[in-house]
């Protein structure tokens, strides 16, 4: 095999991953905050508390806001997902066998993100809503709503609720919700997917959400500074020829994690999936 015909390889395979993660790998990762280039096994969020204006006498001492200051400390894990791709494969089939896997790979390493991003927003305890043996309904939505503003979190385009397909499903029989009359089309953030913008929020169906044996899924719907993503390493590919098998093996790899930051920024809908 020409040594310049494999460096082409290699090349596009690099390029075919990354494109694929990029495109469609992670639903979650522009939903939180993100530290990229991350040198070391952990990286630390600041927490900044709410700080107090007050007023001054004549000539006195400006008031300090005496800001709370806590640190999170969040670990980075190596992933991997790798596969095999067979010289004369290419050959012998309708499809484009490189593609595939670089899509495979991609993919797996993306659901790998939001499933770190997911069991961070999973470990917020301060606010939720029961499932009253109910699925997600407008009342549910409604006290989720005012639990975001009792808490201040900021209603400033940063809110981002992840829910089920379940969930999405009942969310379009509530009018406020599906009709164009609420949400017109400058309210659909992502062309060619399911996600919309409604209440300020961006509403995002997700299958990987946590279920309980109870058929209780849990749904989250937070601001983006309360969880923190840290990326020590974006997808790599490493593709090795091995003339035993006659084939490259092909290796997609990462290096993330994610932390909850701010419990009271994370409120739980929980609903009901139990079958009819």
């Amino acid at each position: 095999m020409s040594t310049e015909l494999n460096k082409a390889f290699v090349k596009q395979f690099e390029r075919e991953v990354h494109e694929a993660y990029q495109r469609q790998g992670s639903k979650l990762r522009g939903a939180v905050r993100t530290i990229n280039n991350v040198k070391g096994s952990s990286v630390v969020f600041q927490k900044v508390g709410k700080g107090t204006a007050s007023t001054k006498s004549t000539h006195g001492m400006v008031p300090v806001m005496n800001l709370s200051y806590a640190s999170v400390e969040c670990a980075l894990q190596d992933y991997y997902a790798g596969d095999w791709v067979d010289k004369f494969d290419e050959l012998k089939i309708n499809h484009d066998e490189r593609q595939v896997i670089a899509n495979a790979g991609a993919y797996a390493l993306g659901r790998k993100t939001d499933e770190l991003i997911i069991t961070a927003l999973a470990t917020a305890s301060t606010y939720s809503i029961a499932d009253s043996n109910t699925g997600m309904t407008l009342d549910k939505l409604l006290g989720a709503f005012e639990l975001l503003g009792a808490a201040n979190v900021p209603d400033d385009g940063g809110r981002f609720a992840v829910i089920g397909w379940k969930q999405w499903s009942e969310m379009l029989k509530i009018p406020e919700f599906a009709s164009s009359e609420f949400v017109g089309p400058d309210e659909l953030p992502y062309k060619d997917t399911q996600a919309k913008k409604w209440l300020g929020t961006t509403w995002i169906p997700h299958s990987g959400l946590p279920i309980n044996g109870s058929d209780i899924r849990s749904c989250f719907w937070f601001h983006r500074t309360a969880i923190g993503h840290a990326s020590g390493s974006d997808v790599q590919t490493d593709v090795s020829w091995h003339g035993d098998r006659a084939a490259h093996f092909v290796n997609n790899m990462m290096s993330q994690g994610a932390s909850l930051i701010d419990q009271e920024g994370v409120v739980i809908v929980n609903c009901d999936e139990t079958p009819d």
